[in-house]
């Protein structure tokens, strides 16, 4: 039996600086979760995947990433997403 499937977005790391980005409806990058494109198709998320990956120039890791509707928007729906979303808990190294 088969999962239904879930809203999802496309995230990776910026190549450039290691942050963590979200691949737009029109093809950017962004910094901001909110601006992420809510996937809700399994075949147009796996397209975006494929775009993303094709991105080796400025993004490293890109994977679809589970998110939740809320009445602000979409939502990280686990932890981990949760935590990337929110930034690293220190800049740098003393």
């Amino acid at each position: 039996m088969t999962r239904p499937f879930t809203p999802k977005i496309v995230t990776a790391n910026d190549l450039r600086n290691g942050r963590v980005v979200y691949l737009t409806s029109d093809d950017r990058w962004a910094d901001e979760f909110t601006e992420a494109e809510i996937l809700t198709d399994e075949a147009d998320a796996e397209m975006r995947l494929v775009f993303a990956l094709g991105q080796s120039r400025a993004v490293v890791g890109p994977y679809l990433a589970d998110v939740v509707r809320t009445p602000e928007g979409a939502a990280p729906k686990h932890f981990r997403e949760t935590f990337r979303a929110t930034g690293p808990s220190f800049e740098g190294v003393a």
